[in-house]
């Protein structure tokens, strides 16, 4: 079973705030993509430790990976007291936890290469954040030193462009995700993965009317396909 989205602690104020939303995929009603949603038993679980200035803001794509990929959870961050039900997973000789970020010199006994354990199921844990907040939430969460690190190892640049990126190869955690998928193997729901958050970015862009709506008729096509009937 898939779960749900941390609730907010505030209401959303910003940009876009009094527009009447979906409460589900959060997006504007009128653009919501519910119908396009695809629940998929993925090659790996992921886990979510998301910083809590991202839990209510619409335009995260944590979500995305929520609604697609079974058995993910959400967490929210904290550097002192991270939550109980997340230390019991992290312990737990069901899963094989790997943290999924960037290679560095001063961690690099830390870096691993993804490996199947008969018996523990993979999850991959994302930092849930902007790129300087999940360094921070990396280098501050003394609970994570003993869990291995692994690197994405893709080409990709990012498609996400509802915000400013510095960098075109700084993923959004969508597309992390997907591209982990891909790393170990599991091309069909990395793809699910991908052509949702392709609905998503493009409806988002279409809500905000900042550019017309682009041709997805390739990921709806996909998403149909592995819809289950009702």
């Amino acid at each position: 079973m898939t779960a749900k989205p941390l609730h907010p602690r505030k209401p959303f104020v910003a940009r876009g705030s009094n527009i009447l939303r979906c409460d589900s995929c959060l997006m504007p009603a009128v653009r919501c993509i519910c119908s396009y949603r695809v629940e998929v038993e993925a090659s790996a679980r992921f886990w979510l430790l998301t910083h809590r200035k991202e839990v209510y803001k619409p335009t995260n794509t944590g979500r995305l990976i929520l609604d697609t990929i079974a058995g993910s959870e959400v967490f929210e961050w904290s550097r002192t007291e991270p939550e109980e039900r997340f230390l019991e997973r992290l312990g737990s000789p069901e899963f094989d936890p790997y943290i999924v970020f960037p290679s560095a010199p001063d961690y690099a006994d830390r870096m691993v290469e993804f490996e199947a354990k008969p018996g523990r199921e993979p999850v991959f844990i994302i930092l849930d954040g902007t790129w300087r907040q999940a360094r921070r939430m990396f280098r501050h969460s003394r609970y994570l030193d003993r869990v291995p690190v692994i690197e994405p190892r893709t080409t990709r640049q990012t498609r996400y462009d509802l915000r400013t990126q510095v960098e075109s190869h700084h993923l959004c955690t969508a597309e992390v995700a997907a591209a982990m998928l891909e790393q170990i193997g599991d091309h069909t729901s990395a793809g699910i993965l991908d052509a949702y958050f392709e609905v998503f970015n493009e409806y988002y862009h279409a809500s905000r009317r900042t550019r017309a709506l682009r041709d997805l008729e390739a990921p709806m096509e996909l998403l149909a396909l592995h819809r289950s009937p009702k």
